[in-house]
């Protein structure tokens, strides 16, 4: 009896990719299993032409064979060396198929290997450090390798065993009605192996907690809730893994005279009632040092003065931020008789000149009438 062509038989086109040919194995495959078609031959002889069909197909070399000599190509009795067709258990198969989803593997034996775990250092800086930059020592207790086993977990001497229960696979197959399910072995966790004699030093784990001491860079320029990554400077890895990083996350503390807002910092700058009148000069400070601040004669409180580029030079580059100062200005405190005597016959003298001295003063008193009688006529209306 002459063969079929694989490609009928799985229901595929010549040029069908290897997604498409497991997708239509898997269809056929569920259709015309025996275990759901009992005393059928037809189904039974129809399931081994999938399996064979499939066999083939999924080869990357044989298919080309069979793409090329047609079944002489992959048939065992022409010396093609080729697959034969037969049946199998309902788990060998869905093996092949969802072998890779439940972490099956063709028998292989594969030990786990994990990554370590990132750790994060909380560091407080000051806001010149942050400013400028600055190299600080780190203490970060973490886990490292265990030189005692040299990361095996097993006594010095002995060596880790193969696991009885998964014969070293590192997993067993689960039978769910007609499902073959692979799941992690619950003895070795999906190591294959398990330790007789645990490690006097770190237990089993591989790993011991050590209280590790890093120089830390800091880059100018960084500013609260910037990260600085060390890289494998986090914990351990399991088996052999890499080790996670350590990410170093800045806090700047509160700063006396300066606030940063992004690039820029913001000062306050006390100035008396004379010089804010009359104008002139009043010195403040900066990162880079003390400079002169003009104050314009008749300058009023809560005036912001911007210093280009006495700022924050950004990590990352761009320009530099400015300094904002926020002048304020001081009433006097403390007066003799003499300076109160003075303060009232100034005040007088004000008193001549009308709104002109003080029109911040006038327009509010104008607008405060304004509202008294706005509410009076409210309340008369309501009445």
């Amino acid at each position: 009896m002459s063969k079929r062509d694989f490609y009928e038989v799985l229901g595929v086109a010549k040029n069908a990719s290897e997604a498409e040919i497991k997708k239509a194995y898997r269809r056929m495959a569920m259709k015309h299993h025996p275990d759901r078609n009992h005393d059928n031959e037809e189904s039974e002889h129809q399931f081994k032409e999938v399996k064979e069909a499939y066999e083939i197909l999924s080869d990357a070399q044989k298919r080309a064979a069979y793409d090329q000599f047609g079944h002489a190509g992959v048939d065992p009795s022409a010396g093609a060396g080729g697959f034969g067709g037969g049946a199998a258990g309902f788990g060998d198969i869905f093996g092949d198929v969802f072998g890779d989803i439940f972490g099956g593997g063709g028998g292989r034996t594969r030990q786990r290997v994990y990554r370590g775990a990132d750790l994060q250092y909380e560091l407080e800086l000051t806001l010149e450090e942050a400013v400028f930059g600055t190299e600080t020592q780190i203490e970060v207790p973490t886990h490292i390798q265990c030189e005692a086993c040299d990361g095996s977990g097993a006594k010095a001497g002995t060596e880790p065993v193969i696991c009885h229960t998964c014969n070293g696979i590192g997993q067993v197959r689960m039978q769910q009605g007609f499902f073959s399910v692979q799941q992690t072995c619950p003895t070795c966790h999906g190591t294959g192996k398990v330790i007789k004699e645990p490690c006097e030093s770190c237990h089993g784990q591989g790993r011991v907690e050590k209280i590790n001491k890093l120089s830390v860079q800091i880059p100018a320029g960084v500013d609260s809730g910037d990260r600085v990554r060390l890289s494998g400077e986090g914990e351990a890895g399991v088996n052999g893994g890499p080790a996670g990083d350590l990410f170093v996350r800045v806090h700047v503390k509160p700063h006396k005279l300066f606030r940063r807002v992004e690039d820029d910092l913001h000062s306050e700058v006390p100035i008396s009632f004379s010089l804010a009148a009359l104008g002139g000069e009043v010195e403040v400070p900066t990162l880079d040092g003390r400079i002169k601040l003009k104050i314009p004669a008749e300058t009023q409180s809560g005036k912001l003065f911007k210093l280009r580029g006495k700022g924050v030079k950004p990590v990352r580059g761009g320009r530099q931020g400015d300094m904002i100062c926020k002048v304020q200005i001081e009433t006097p405190i403390n007066l003799t008789s003499e300076q109160k005597e003075i303060l009232q016959q100034f005040e007088k003298s004000l008193g001549k000149g009308g709104k002109r001295h003080n029109p911040q003063e006038a327009s509010w008193i104008d607008g405060a009438k304004g509202f008294f009688e706005d509410l009076k006529s409210w309340v008369k209306e309501k009445k």
